[in-house]
């Protein structure tokens, strides 16, 4: 065997269980990132969904000429969230957190409307010290009649 060859091989044998130290040093800050990512992902999911079940309430107080119909709003914007992780805990007349929903008559540009407030409160997913764990979301939808 050639000098340049032994040398080769007794350098591979020294670089040998580097990637496997890597990937223990690294992976529970992957680990922790990927937990964050994932609530990301659930936190935007739900404040899209809340502006759909607002926009919905508000299109059917406006709509069917009830500007005031809370209930109403209410099992539009029930049916909206029905498969938030916390839909089960949601109040049959949806006063109490997590779900707070009010419909109102409200001029929008001058002309007769209705103006629906939505107040969603998320579950912690992953307790990470960096995020407040817990989001209130609200989105307020005006909508002519």
């Amino acid at each position: 065997m050639s000098r340049k060859t032994k040398e080769s091989v007794q350098g591979k044998r020294r670089t040998r269980g580097h990637a496997v130290v890597e990937l223990a040093l690294m992976s529970p800050w992957i680990f922790v990132l990927f937990m964050g990512i994932l609530d990301f992902g659930f936190y935007s999911y739900a404040a899209i969904s809340v502006e759909n079940a607002a926009r919905s309430a508000a299109l059917y107080t406006s709509v069917a000429g009830l500007p005031g119909d809370s209930q109403g709003a209410c099992n539009y914007v029930s049916q909206e969230l029905k498969n938030m992780s916390n839909a089960a805990s949601f109040a049959s007349d949806c006063s109490a957190a997590p779900l707070v929903v009010t419909a109102a008559a409200a001029a929008v540009a001058g002309v007769p409307g209705t103006q629906v407030t939505v107040t969603y409160t998320t579950i912690n997913m992953f307790p990470l010290p960096w995020l407040p764990g817990v989001y209130r979301i609200t989105r307020v939808v005006s909508m002519r009649q």
